[in-house]
C-alpha cells in the first residue's frame, strides 16, 4: 500500500534517534514517506486535552495554555502531521471543553487541522440524549456554517469527522443519526474497532492500541500484532466499503495513571511503531484509508507519549 514506507523506517532506526521534539525530526521523515502518487492518508494524532488539571498528573504544562498549543501544532507540524483528534466529553466536563476552544483557535491560526474525538457518555441511561445534545454543541461550536473556526476542521469528501470512543455501550446510535441526518453537511461518524449492533450506522472505523485477544503480556511484549491483523482483516472481509483509519503507536504503559491497571505494551527502542506501521503499509484491501491516526501525542498517563519521545527513553 506504501511501498516506500518499509526502507525509510530501517535507514532512521540505524541513524538512532527516531523523535526529536519536532525539528529535523527522522519521525517526521518517516511519516513523510507515505507521500505517494496515489494520494497518501493525512497522518492524524490523538490529543489529550486535560493536562493543568488537578485531576491528571503535571506534564510541565496546561493545555489551556495558547503559546504551549501552538508549539504542539508547529512540533507535530514538522513531523508530517496534518492535525490533532481531541479527546471531549463534551460540556460537561468544563476543564477539557475549554481546552478544545484552545486547540481550535490554535489550528486555525496555524492552518492545522482538527477533529473531535467523543467519549461515549458512561450514563447508560442518558448516554443517547447526550450524544445528541453534545453533537448539536460541537455543530454549533466547530462544525456548522457559523461555527468560528470551521474552516479548521477536519472534513472526508466534505464532511466533517467525528471519532467515536464507546464508554458505556449503550447509547442508540440510531437516534444520534437520525438526528444529526437534519445537518447541512452530515457528519462521517468513525467508531472504535467495531460495532456489529450499530455497524450499519457507522461510515468505517478506527483502530486503538491494545494488544488483541490475549490480553497484556506481563512483561510488555505483547505490541498489537494479532489486534491490527485482526482488525485490518475484518475491515476487508466484513466492511469492504467502509472507511478504514490505520493506526499506529510507540507503546503504552499506565502505571501513571489513576486508574492504571499495570499494562504495558514495550516501546521495543522504536520497533513497535515500526511494526505497527508495517501492518498498515502492508493492508491491500479495498477499503478507502483515508487517515492514519498516531496514537497520541501527548497521552503521559497511558505511556502513549509522541511528544519529546526519544530512543534514549528505552530501558536498557
Amino acid at each position: 500500500m506504501y511501498p516506500q514506507l518499509s526502507k525509510v523506517i530501517l535507514n532512521l532506526l540505524l541513524t538512532g534517534m527516531l523523535f526529536v521534539n519536532g525539528q529535523n525530526s527522522n519521525f517526521g521523515a518517516m511519516l513523510q514517506a507515505w507521500r505517494t502518487p496515489a494520494g497518501p492518508p493525512k497522518v492524524l494524532a490523538a490529543y489529550m486535552p486535560w493536562f493543568g488539571d488537578k485531576n491528571h498528573i503535571d506534564v510541565g504544562y496546561s493545555s489551556h495554555d495558547a503559546d504551549t498549543v501552538r508549539r504542539q501544532i508547529d512540533e507535530a507540524s514538522s513531523m508530517g502531521i496534518a492535525g490533532f483528534i481531541v479527546d471531549w466529553n463534551g460540556p460537561r466536563h468544563a476543564y477539557t471543553d475549554k481546552s478544545v476552544d484552545v486547540v481550535a483557535q490554535a489550528a486555525n491560526e496555524k492552518h492545522f487541522l482538527f477533529a473531535l474525538l467523543y467519549n461515549e457518555s458512561d450514563d447508560a441511561e442518558q448516554s443517547t440524549d447526550d450524544a445528541i445534545s453534545d453533537f448539536d454543541q460541537a455543530y454549533r461550536r466547530y462544525i456548522g456554517p457559523e461555527a468560528k473556526y470551521r474552516d479548521a476542521y477536519l472534513t472526508y469528501n466534505g464532511r466533517p469527522v467525528i471519532f467515536i470512543f464507546p464508554k458505556s455501550g449503550k447509547t442508540d446510535w440510531n437516534k444520534v443519526r437520525q438526528h444529526v441526518s437534519t445537518w447541512a453537511s452530515q457528519p462521517i461518524i468513525l467508531y472504535k474497532d467495531d460495532s456489529g449492533r450499530f455497524a450499519n450506522v457507522f461510515d468505517g472505523f478506527y483502530v486503538w492500541v491494545h494488544p488483541g485477544k490475549k490480553g497484556w503480556a506481563q512483561d510488555g511484549s505483547d505490541w498489537g500484532k494479532d489486534h491490527l491483523q485482526d482488525f485490518y482483516k475484518r475491515m476487508k472481509d466484513k466492511y469492504p466499503q467502509k472507511i478504514l483509519v490505520a493506526g499506529a503507536w510507540p507503546g503504552f504503559d499506565d502505571s501513571r495513571a489513576r486508574w492504571g491497571l499495570n499494562r504495558r505494551m514495550d516501546t521495543r527502542c522504536g520497533k513497535t511503531l515500526e511494526d505497527t506501521l508495517h501492518l498498515a503499509e502492508d493492508f491491500s484491501g479495498p477499503n478507502p484509508v483515508p487517515f492514519l491516526l498516531v496514537q497520541t501525542w501527548n497521552d503521559y498517563e497511558e505511556g502513549t507519549a509522541m511528544e519529546r519521545r526519544s530512543l534514549k527513553d528505552c530501558a536498557k
